[in-house]
């Protein structure tokens, strides 16, 4: 299989603390090193959280910009994918830092139970963000933690509130949403292939099913996200002492499937975003 591999690290999130795992970077420096090591390893996509002070989420649009200054300064052609993610903020805050004009956003078109909350997406909200991705030429990551969701995000492409062809990310193995389930995994694929054969996926697997999704993803011709925001671990009595070193293991995976890990320029080509000097 020679299609090229993108690699997404997620860096932070807003779940993991140091207490989790000492290799969580917090701070904006930090975070920048971490992503560092990462693109270093492979990674071409950063998926980005920010914290304040005391290391809460949040979306404060100046930590944002500082942290997208510090991977485009240190990353030269790395791909800055900013977080709308509900934990850290609330409503339209949730876009603040879209203005920003990173590469990409995430961008999740429906809700869904979460471990001990409801992730709530409003269909006004979604349209919302939508709208100000296309209007600031944002890519979306669309984070499909159900099956509806994958649907809905072919509507919106349809119907021109999304620029396709679209990036689709299958999230699986949160708890209370859709498991690590390899059926369904392929039943996904087949669904997107159907309704948007121009769109490009990938996967993310939370917690002990980031291994196994790793590697659905890159056997099956699909791109594929690590990162301590998923998972903190390498194994259930190790943990993992970096982004950098999750990234690693998916390189491997590439590797034993014949998959060149995509560049960043390779990547940018793939999504369809506007080219940079290194």
């Amino acid at each position: 299989m020679s299609k090229p591999c993108i690699i997404c690290v997620a860096i932070t999130g807003s779940l993991p603390t140091k207490d989790n795992n000492p290799a969580v970077p917090i701070s904006i420096a930090e975070q920048v090193e971490s992503t560092q090591e990462a693109f270093e390893a492979g990674a071409t996509i950063a998926h980005c959280h920010v914290r304040d002070d005391a290391g809460k989420p949040t979306s404060d649009p100046e930590r944002f910009a500082r942290l997208k200054e510090g991977i485009e300064t240190h990353c030269p052609g790395m791909i800055v994918q900013l977080s709308t993610g509900g934990r850290s903020g609330s409503g339209r805050d949730r876009g603040g830092m879209l203005p920003l004009a990173p590469d990409m956003a995430s961008l999740s078109v429906g809700s869904n139970n979460f471990p001990t909350r409801v992730y709530e997406n409003s269909p006004e909200l979604v349209d919302w963000l939508a709208s100000e991705m296309l209007a600031h030429d944002i890519k979306p990551e669309i984070e499909a933690f159900d099956l509806g969701h994958i649907v809905q995000a072919t509507r919106m492409a349809q119907d021109g509130r999304l620029k396709a062809p679209l990036y689709v990310q299958f999230v699986m193995g949160v708890k209370n949403a859709m498991p690590a389930d390899e059926p369904i995994f392929d039943f996904y694929i087949e669904t997107l292939n159907r309704l948007a054969p121009d769109a490009e996926w990938c996967a993310a697997g939370i917690g002990p099913a980031q291994l196994t999704i790793n590697e659905w993803s890159i056997s099956k011709g699909g791109h594929t996200r690590t990162g301590l925001e998923d998972n903190v671990r390498l194994d259930r009595d190790t943990l993992a002492p970096s982004n950098a070193a999750l990234v690693t293991r998916a390189v491997a995976l590439c590797e034993k499937y014949e998959r060149p890990v995509a560049t960043w320029q390779q990547a940018r080509e793939i999504l369809g975003l506007r080219s940079v000097a290194a």
